[in-house]
């Protein structure tokens, strides 16, 4: 990778992974699984291996002790190189990290509504609703084992906290939405 390349969410989520500990791929993403990673990071399967590739031929990754060919190179353990270690702290520290405000899905199916019936239109505000109150509920149950296994104050029962919050705001917007006419 060139100097002054930023690595992309996939890139920085694989390595802060593996700055925890070496893993191989199909670890990882066990673990990324474990950690319901669809819920803090826009990041598929395919996206950590192309990563995990990407970054061993940048020499952002090594191998982590003796690899057994026989396993493949699905199973070679990788950590992050000194260089690697470097572009991650680089990386989080760009602006734009905190500066970005990319608009949720339906937000700008929100916009665009005018031109949807008025039974579709309430239809997709009681689904989201919906969706929301099933999702409330799961966080519910993530913080609870986040808490378990770390601590009430950990970071990733602050970010599972602010996930809940924003959940619970935009029911509450719905019910603002659903109870004023239709736009249009």
């Amino acid at each position: 990778m060139a100097r002054g390349t930023e690595l992309s969410v996939a890139d920085l989520v694989v390595l802060s992974m593996l700055a925890e500990r070496p893993m191989h791929g199909y670890e990882l993403w066990a673990e990324l699984m474990r950690r319901h990673v669809w819920k803090w990071a826009a990041l598929s399967r395919p996206q950590v291996y192309y990563s995990l590739n990407k970054m061993s031929r940048a020499g952002y990754l090594v191998a982590a002790g003796d690899h057994d060919v026989a396993l493949g190179p699905e199973r070679r353990v990788l950590r992050p190189s000194a260089s690697g270690h470097r572009a991650l702290t680089r990386s989080l520290g760009r602006a734009d990290w905190s500066t970005q405000r990319p608009p949720p899905p339906f937000v700008t199916w929100m916009v665009l509504a005018w031109q949807a019936t008025s039974k579709d239109f309430v239809e997709q505000v009681r689904r989201r609703h919906r969706f929301l109150s099933e999702q409330i509920e799961e966080d519910r149950a993530a913080l609870a084992a986040v808490i378990a296994e770390t601590s009430a104050s950990s970071d990733a029962a602050m970010v599972v906290r602010l996930g809940l919050r924003l959940m619970e705001t935009e029911r509450e917007w719905l019910a603002e939405v659903s109870a004023r006419q239709r736009p249009g």
